[in-house]
């Protein structure tokens, strides 16, 4: 089994700074691509950022300069740091990793169960 647990989403004011932590943990061998997607009321979930295990980052074009994300393979863990945070960035945020639990199975996708940023002031 394979849990997916995120935190550090709260109420922060326009110009502020959040943390986003996330953790996988259970019987995973292998942790390729992690990422955070997010979903505001009446949209559709988009993706914010993204670290296969090489390293490398993606951001969506709203979030670029302002959000970093990083990963510690060590803990099968990703974080978003959030910086000069806008009304737009309010939604709820989603952890999803690429995972693997036997060499002998597929890679999957899991996700966490989301957990709310709100900017306002």
């Amino acid at each position: 089994q394979v849990q997916v647990v995120e935190s550090g989403g709260g109420l922060v004011q326009p110009g502020g700074s959040l943390r986003l932590s996330c953790v996988a943990s259970g019987s995973i061998i292998m942790t390729y691509q992690m990422a955070w997607y997010r979903q505001a009321p009446g949209k559709q979930r988009e993706l914010v950022a993204s670290i296969p295990e090489d390293g490398s980052t993606n951001y969506a074009d709203a979030v670029k300069g302002r959000f970093t994300i990083s990963r510690d393979n060590a803990k099968n863990a990703v974080y978003l740091q959030m910086n000069s945070l806008k009304p737009e960035d309010t939604a709820v945020y989603y952890c999803n990793a690429e995972i693997r639990t036997r060499w002998t199975t597929p890679r999957r996708e899991v996700w966490g169960q989301g957990t709310q940023v709100t900017v306002s002031s």
